[in-house]
């Protein structure tokens, strides 16, 4: 899987187009200019520099592009994980782990969801 770094805007856009794909630009630019103050030219430029990652394509449609998604949300994720992992922990799950339980930035829901996820990973490699 090749690696796609996304800015937060692209992510931003890309969730949109798997939530509802396909998308003409003015159609995405409605849904973020309100919010965002982005202008048809500035969705256009997002959306060119993600055609560039091989992130987005489009077909062309009458007289617009409807853009869609070319990489599934899982593969952006887990790469965007990784990258996270190792510019902050160096790479370090451990890491970061201790670094929230420092914060008290965990809830005992998350608590409990981390021991089902371990439980689920020892039973993976196990199994």
């Amino acid at each position: 899987m090749k690696k796609i770094n996304l800015s937060a805007a692209e992510w931003e856009i890309m969730s949109m187009l798997w939530e509802k794909e396909p998308m003409t630009a003015v159609q995405i630019t409605d849904a973020f200019e309100a919010e965002k103050g982005w202008t048809r030219t500035t969705v256009i430029s997002f959306l060119k520099r993600m055609e560039a990652k091989n992130a987005v394509s489009y077909k062309k449609e009458k007289a617009a592009r409807e853009y869609y998604t070319i990489v599934k949300r899982e593969d952006v994720a887990v790469s965007e994980t990784k990258s996270f992992l190792d510019r902050i922990y160096r790479g370090s799950i451990g890491m970061m782990v201790n670094s929230l339980i420092d914060q008290k930035a965990l809830s005992k829901e998350d608590i409990d969801e981390l021991y089902d996820i371990l439980k689920k990973a020892e039973e993976k490699q196990n199994g």
